[in-house]
């Protein structure tokens, strides 16, 4: 484990649909708003959050997370801050194109070989790694006695996952998870209801 590593377990929760998502685009920093579906998704995600003692929120500025947060902090009433250090990932040229194209053209068929064709003017994955924990890190310490929510984005939550437990996960819109650090070992756990 290296210094960007989190102290302790942590939720985090991938933002409601959006026309992009639905439609299976590359979506990174354009700032689409929800669709009626990421709404429903939103407050559903409020309902599963209600009573497990998340104290504080922590989103992305991109519009899809941010309202997302919004509508789970009003919900259970806690506060919500807005970080850039958990910002999607920049796909460069790849930016509205559709994924499943894309993959189909590369012969990729996981999310492994996904991060092996990203193109080159958009940001360094592992650098988006880096900035993902180290943000979620500094607000963990910040708050040491806080349960803390992350809203965010699948690529972030994806890029922490991997290297914290050593794989990628399926990861669904308003689907709140635990990352559960226990000792040095990571694991990443759907909330149940």
């Amino acid at each position: 484990m290296n210094a960007l590593t989190p102290a302790r377990s942590f939720y985090s929760l991938r933002h409601g649909a959006t026309d992009w998502n639905r439609a299976g685009r590359f979506q990174g920093r354009t700032d689409n708003p929800l669709n009626e579906d990421g709404l429903r998704q939103a407050h559903e995600a409020a309902d599963m959050l209600r009573g497990i003692g998340i104290s504080r929120i922590v989103a992305s500025p991109l519009v899809r997370a941010a309202k997302t947060a919004e509508i789970i902090a009003d919900a259970i009433s806690v506060p919500l801050t807005i970080d850039d250090g958990i910002i999607e990932f920049d796909f460069g040229s790849f930016e509205g194109l559709p994924v499943r194209d894309l993959m189909i053209k590369h012969g990729v068929k996981s999310a492994t070989g996904l991060v092996s064709i990203l193109p080159a003017d958009g940001e360094n994955w592992d650098a988006m790694t880096e900035r993902s924990l180290r943000c979620v890190s500094a607000w963990l310490d910040c708050y040491p006695d806080d349960d803390l929510l992350f809203v965010c984005h699948d690529a972030v939550m994806q890029g922490m996952a991997k290297t914290l437990s050593g794989s990628y996960f399926k990861n669904s819109h308003g689907t709140p998870f635990r990352y559960v650090r226990d000792a040095a070992d990571w694991r990443i756990e759907q909330v149940a209801i």
